[in-house]
Parts: C-alpha cells; sequence; structure tokens
C-alpha cells in the first residue's frame, strides 16, 4: 500500500469530523448523526482534488481500525459507569420499568424481524439494535434541556442501566449465534454459555484482583497509569476475542472492575477524551462503510421501526412513572427521552456485519439512528407541549428547579448505603 498521503487523509477525515461535530453543536443537536453523515457523503462516490482523496483509498484500512478501538472505549467506558449493585439499589420502579422497557423493545424487534421476513440470526440483532438505547444522546438531552433535577430522570437513568445490562447480555448471546458461524443449537448454546461464564469469572476474580491492581495503579505519572489501562483493556479485550467471545464484552468487563478502584475518577479523565476521539470515527468508519444508494429498501423499514420504537417507549415510559409514583405527564419525558438510538444499535449491527449475516441489517440501521437520533431530542424537548397539546392544559411552562449534574444525580441513588467491610 502507498503511504505517501497517509497522513494526509487521516488529517482531512478528522478535521471533516471535527467541522461537522462544531455544526452540530451550532444548531444543539446530536453529533452522533452528523459523524456518519459526513462519512455516507464521501467514501466510495466522493471525487479526488488534486492531492485530495475523499475516498480515503490509502487511509480506509486505518479508519476502521480507528472505529473497532471506538467500540472498545464506548463499552470500556460504560463499565467504568455502570454498577450492578447500584442497580439493585435504585428500586423497584427502576427494575419493574427497566423490564418493561426492553421486553417492549424486544418485542418490537421481533415484530418488525417478522414483517421484514428475516432469518433468526438477523432478527435478533434487529431486537438488539431496537432496544439498545443511546445513552451518549440521552445524558447530552438531559444536560441541554436542563431536566437532571427533575424527578423523572432518576428513573431515566436507571432504566438506561438496566438496559445496559441487557445490552451485556445481548452482546454474548450474539457471539454464539452469529460471530462462531452460528451452527447448530448447541454450538450457539455452549459459546452462549461460555461468555456468560466469562463475565461471571471475570466479575468474581476483578473484585479479588482490584486491590492489587490499586497498588499497580498508585503512581504519579501520568504516562505510566494510561499505558496500564490501556494495557489491561486491550489484553482482557484481545482474550475475549480469542475464545470466540465478543471483544466488545471483553472491554465492558475490564470497565466493570475498574469501577471499583479507588482510582475510578483518574482513570475516567484519563480515557475520556480517547473515548471520545475514537467514538468520533467510530461513527464516521461507519458512515464510510454503507453506499447511501443501497438505503432504498431500508428507508420504509428503518422508518417503520423508528415509530414502533417511539410508541412503545411511551408505554415504557408510562408503566415506569406509574411505579415511580410519578405524574402521567411525565410518561412522555421518559418515553421520547428513551428513544433515542446511537452507538449500542451500531454495535449490535457491526457484529451482524461481521458475522456475514443479510447486509440490509446494515442499511436499516443507517435509516433508524438516523431517525431516531435526530426526531427523539426534538421530542424530548416539546414533551410536555406535546402532552399538553393532547391532553388539554396548554403551552407547558417550565418548572424553576436547581440544575444537578449528572454525575450528582448518580451518586444521590448510592447515598445512604451502608460500605461493606
Amino acid at each position: 500500500m502507498h503511504t505517501e498521503t497517509l497522513i494526509l487523509e487521516i488529517g482531512i477525515a478528522v478535521g471533516l469530523v471535527a467541522l461537522v461535530g462544531l455544526l452540530a453543536n451550532k444548531l444543539r443537536f446530536s453529533v452522533i448523526p452528523f459523524f456518519i453523515l459526513i462519512g455516507m457523503a464521501l467514501g466510495e462516490h466522493a471525487p479526488t482534488i488534486g492531492l485530495i482523496d475523499l475516498q480515503f483509498t490509502e487511509s480506509k484500512p486505518f479508519i476502521d481500525f480507528m472505529g473497532r478501538l471506538g467500540v472498545l472505549f464506548l463499552l470500556f467506558y460504560l463499565g467504568l459507569e455502570f454498577s450492578v449493585g447500584r442497580l439493585i439499589k435504585s428500586g423497584k420502579a427502576i427494575v419493574s420499568g427497566g423490564s418493561i422497557y426492553v421486553f417492549l423493545n424486544f418485542v418490537a424487534g421481533l415484530l418488525v424481524g417478522w414483517m421484514m421476513n428475516l432469518p433468526f440470526a438477523e432478527m435478533m440483532i434487529l431486537c438488539g439494535i431496537m432496544t439498545s438505547s443511546s445513552t451518549a444522546i440521552v445524558a447530552k438531552v438531559l444536560t441541554d434541556l436542563k431536566r437532571t433535577a427533575n424527578p423523572e430522570t432518576e428513573v431515566i437513568m436507571g432504566m438506561i442501566m438496566f438496559d445496559d445490562l441487557f445490552i451485556a447480555m445481548h452482546i454474548s448471546f450474539l457471539s454464539g449465534l452469529v460471530l462462531t458461524g452460528g451452527g447448530s443449537f448447541w454450538t450457539v448454546a455452549s459459546t452462549s454459555l461460555l461468555a456468560l461464564a466469562f463475565i461471571l469469572l471475570f466479575l468474581i476474580l476483578g473484585r479479588k484482583l482490584i486491590p492489587y491492581i490499586d497498588k499497580v495503579l498508585n503512581i504519579k505519572s501520568g504516562e505510566l497509569f494510561i499505558l496500564i489501562i490501556f494495557a489491561l483493556l486491550f489484553l482482557v479485550a484481545g482474550f475475549s476475542e480469542t475464545i470466540h467471545v465478543a471483544e466488545a464484552i471483553g472491554a465492558l468487563m475490564a470497565g466493570l472492575v475498574l469501577a471499583d478502584s479507588q482510582y475510578i475518577k483518574r482513570i475516567e479523565q484519563s480515557v475520556l477524551p480517547y473515548k471520545d476521539y475514537f467514538g468520533a470515527m467510530f461513527f464516521f468508519s461507519f458512515g464510510l462503510s454503507i453506499d447511501p444508494f443501497s438505503l432504498g429498501g431500508a428507508v420504509m423499514w428503518g422508518a417503520i421501526a423508528a415509530i414502533v420504537t417511539i410508541f412503545g417507549n411511551l408505554a415504557s415510559g408510562y408503566f415506569a412513572s406509574r411505579f415511580a409514583g410519578l405524574k402521567k405527564k411525565t410518561s412522555f419525558d421518559i418515553g421520547f427521552t428513551l428513544s433515542a438510538r446511537g452507538e449500542f444499535s451500531i454495535i449490535m449491527a457491526n457484529i451482524g456485519k461481521a458475522g456475514g449475516l443479510n447486509p440490509i441489517i446494515q442499511s436499516f440501521v443507517v435509516v433508524y439512528v438516523l431517525i431516531l437520533a435526530i426526531v427523539a431530542p426534538i421530542l424530548t424537548k416539546e414533551s410536555r407541549n406535546i402532552w399538553h397539546g393532547i391532553f388539554g392544559g396548554g403551552l407547558y411552562a417550565k418548572d424553576k428547579q436547581p440544575t444537578k449534574t449528572l454525575e450528582a444525580l448518580e451518586a444521590k441513588s448510592t447515598e445512604n448505603v451502608p460500605v461493606d467491610k
């Protein structure tokens, strides 16, 4: 491969991603659809202008690899912020609401998959796509709209945590179903059980090893600190891949173990820039892999699935608000907020791509994610006006409540909980 313009192409790609990111922030939209769209606009059908090759011929393998790293960092960071113990302590309302949320969206995936006449493996991928809410978009919307102090936000964040738990379990199942080539029922079952055993064993051993890991991390050097963290991340993710468990699961497990470290804040601060950068390149590389002229057959199904998702999430929001003892109108806040789809839906689709499944899944997820990543934040912003427009009461007057950070909100759920000794 010629490398004369490799660095130039990488620079152009990163510059374009940054440019559309600035545009998205200016328009106060989620950056995710913009990253995907700029990738789709370039690539295979883009022109070459002098030395500037907008098809990224030389750099595409490198961009794809950065996208692969983006998946690892996204799942690793999710693990750092996830706690099964905190989920259990969050209360019946969140567990009940989260269960209904996962159930309704999974059934919606089965329904759409049946309507599309998809084989079983593709249908399971579709169920994962339609059940995976975007943690990044949800957190950004709640912060931008200054709703972090609202009572329904605790329920939303708890349901997101429950959904994250489902994502981990479903990816382990898909590892057995798709990444090993499917095969007999026993092949799928054995690989899925291996993934679950890996998760459980790693969590048990991780809790035992974390005191020793903390001793190693007790260093002032930022350079050595991040090297140790990266070594743990890539070794665990790489090992999981060798036993036919998705590398994303390994990254998630590494994050879950380090979530119990006394240096968790330092780890998060060190990893966050890499998560943001490689995450952006993940969406860009995904867009590069999509031929916009191949989306025709998926537009209708993606739009139908988006509508089904919104109504299904309104139903789950209704039940969650009832379980939590909140006002009925908060069901629209919960339902619309949780309708956003993004990074995890694309990760699910990429598992299907890695397993050589029907390429319509890739086209479907582009349409589906683009619609909901754009529409869901708009519906969330207007949720109270939509409620009053349907059920009466006039325009919604915003409550003047003190703004809290999501970090403070999450910490609240662990207050007054005795520490294990």
